[in-house]
């Protein structure tokens, strides 16, 4: 973990680290803003960066040049930023992960975050994703689970993945974390794929309302409901001016509507409840 510049060791109680990159896996910049909101809101603290040297290709992810008081210049470089929250009425501090897809050396990398996993205990990894979809912009935003552990996909109500194909960090990010015995989940937000290069509020609220639920904490999220209300308002307008695109989103509310929800997640409080017999279940104590 020589990568890992430490500015804290924090102590905390049955870690959960939750992880969102920005790029390829990030649709609509919902899983980023999803986790960034959730940081703020839990107060979390930065205690850990990870040195981008050995994973970025900076022609291509560039450090930015900030002005501090319009005088001073300040070079920003793609640190992953590493922050820890103790979430009110949870049981387990959470970890959080902010960082931009890597381009370089993802097995080195998959392995740093393991190893500061590892040294945390996390019992739970969750990564938040955002998918570009044949979904309209009118409907609930789908939020697909998925595990590679057999007990936590039916105590969830998850899916195993039958992707195949490219993939991204959280894949390869998901493989070493089983590999190392942690168990892991992955929360995916079906962005309309006709705006999914717009931040889409919508998509983050889902998100946010998923990782709640499987935390069993409740939150105030009104926020994110007039933010996700003003963007699904601004994209009909957009839309109504293109009869084309019109007709097709009418196309897709008729296909959405005849789906079934992508996950049969336990009602209520249900969801935590399992997450917490799982890891029970888990510890070798």
């Amino acid at each position: 973990m020589d990568s890992v510049r430490w500015d804290d060791r924090p102590r905390l109680r049955r870690p959960v680290l939750i992880a969102a990159f920005e790029g390829w896996n990030d649709a609509g910049d919902g899983a980023t803003m999803a986790a960034r909101w959730l940081a703020a809101t839990w107060e979390a603290r930065a205690f850990a960066t990870v040195d981008p040297e050995e994973f970025y290709d900076f022609s291509t992810t560039r450090p930015r040049v900030r002005l501090t008081d319009g005088i001073t210049r300040r070079l920003e470089w793609p640190d992953g930023e590493l922050q820890a929250a103790s979430p009110l009425g949870s049981v387990h501090d959470v970890v959080f992960l902010h960082a931009a897809e890597p381009q370089l050396k993802w097995r080195t990398y998959a392995a740093t975050v393991v190893g500061v996993a590892q040294s945390l205990g996390v019992e739970l990894a969750i990564t938040l994703g955002g998918l570009g979809a044949e979904v309209p912009h009118t409907r609930p935003v789908r939020v697909t689970g998925t595990a590679a552990n057999p007990e936590l996909v039916e105590r969830l109500g998850l899916q195993r993945s039958m992707y195949e194909g490219p993939t991204g960090i959280v894949g390869v990010l998901h493989d070493a974390l089983g590999k190392a015995g942690i168990p892991s989940a992955s929360l995916w937000a079906n962005v309309p794929h006709y705006i999914s290069g717009t931040p889409s509020p919508k998509a983050a609220l889902a998100l946010v309302q998923r990782t709640a639920k499987l935390l069993g904490v409740r939150l105030a999220v009104q926020d994110l409901v007039v933010a996700s209300a003003a963007y699904e308002s601004q994209v009909t307008e957009v839309v109504a001016d293109d009869d084309d695109i019109s007709a097709y989103v009418r196309r897709l509310e008729l296909g959405s509507d005849d789906e079934d929800p992508a996950i049969d997640w336990p009602p209520g409080d249900g969801l935590a409840d399992e997450v917490e017999r799982f890891l029970r279940d888990q510890s070798p104590d």
